[in-house]
């Protein structure tokens, strides 16, 4: 707005109503600025009302998507093909499927089985091989044991185990003597015979492929422990056709803890076993894993025992006469150990 200043007398620039220059420019400036504002707020509200409309459309849009996306979540999902089938573990494992026939009964089967191996495993000779492998630190094999012997049957009727390659060691971490390896003997081969099924829990767990061979898995613990008897505790693995143990795996407890035989510093053994005959599964590959932690380090040692060679012993009386009284050894152990924890 101008406002209305008397002419100054000195100024002759200025002019009666009008006020100065510098006034009448910068009221044609505000009336330019209003002008240019007016327009921009015009423009504004356009792009305003564009962005609304926009909106609007995208919003009309999401929610007709999520009608055909709901009417499409109703219908069956076509199932994944099969090498796409996923199977997700969660917290708590799947129970296992149960088994053909009850879990009772096939116990009671599988250890009359062990009954018939019990008193068929005396009938037959077989080589053993004991070796005791010793390790570094870096995991090379730094020292062994070896011994070979052969199964016979003296004349007397006795079983004895010749010596037929003679105890050879390099063992540097622990002493080992060969009257320690012979307690290897005591432990059972067939542990879950009947006369000592009562002393156990066994509970069904799931089935196992092994050597192409389908089994049940049941998991053993001992009822009751004392101090002087060692009893399996682990898992034993059945066949499923003939029901017949063919993988033992576990640790021997005693009430005092983990059972060792002897200086040897094994606990935990997994025996697998072969067919004999067509009508036998006697074990054949036992291995053991432990590590000895000395002042110099951490030695890993491990202990594998093979039998082979099983044929049946001559009937008494035929036996060899070649073999040496002092070679004689007890025989294989097939019911509970009697053993005391080392230290």
């Amino acid at each position: 707005m101008l406002l209305d200043k008397p002419a100054s007398p000195n100024n002759p620039v200025e002019r009666r109503g009008y006020g100065t220059v510098a006034d009448g420019l910068v009221s044609a400036a505000r009336i330019l600025l209003f002008d240019m504002n007016r327009d921009m707020v015009g423009k504004f509200c356009r792009i305003v009302s564009s962005m609304v409309m926009a909106a609007y459309i995208s919003s009309a849009l999401l929610l007709v998507a999520r009608g055909v996306a709901a009417q499409e979540s109703q219908a069956p999902m076509a199932p994944p093909p099969p090498e796409h089938n996923v199977r997700r573990m969660g917290n708590t494992p799947e129970p296992p499927e149960p088994p053909s026939l009850p879990p009772e009964e096939i116990i009671k089967k599988f250890a009359a089985k062990e009954d018939e191996y019990v008193a068929a495993r005396p009938t037959y000779g077989y080589k053993k091989t004991i070796r005791i492998d010793e390790f570094d630190r870096q995991g090379k094999l730094s020292g062994q044991f070896l011994m070979v012997t052969q199964v016979l049957r003296m004349p007397d009727g006795r079983i004895v185990n010749k010596v037929v390659e003679h105890p050879q060691s390099t063992l540097h971490v622990f002493p080992l003597e060969p009257e320690d390896v012979k307690e290897l003997e005591r432990i059972p081969q067939f542990p879950l015979n009947s006369g000592q099924l009562a002393k156990y829990d066994l509970k069904y767990i799931g089935q196992e492929t092994i050597d192409e061979i389908d089994t049940y898995i049941f998991k053993v613990t001992p009822r009751a422990l004392d101090r002087t008897h060692a009893y399996l505790d682990g898992i034993v693995w059945v066949d499923t056709k003939y029901l017949e143990v063919v993988k033992t795996f576990g640790r021997w407890v005693n009430e005092l803890g983990d059972v060792k035989f002897a200086t040897m510093p094994f606990t935990t053994y997994e025996t697998y076993r072969e067919n004999v005959d067509g009508k036998y599964w006697f074990p054949n590959y036992e291995r053991a894993d432990e590590t000895l932690h000395l002042k110099d380090g951490d030695f890993p040692v491990r202990l594998v025992v093979k039998w082979s060679d099983f044929k049946l012993l001559p009937a008494a009386g035929s036996a060899p006469a070649d073999v040496s009284p002092g070679t004689s050894a007890p025989a294989e152990s097939s019911t509970t150990p009697v053993a005391k924890p080392q230290s």
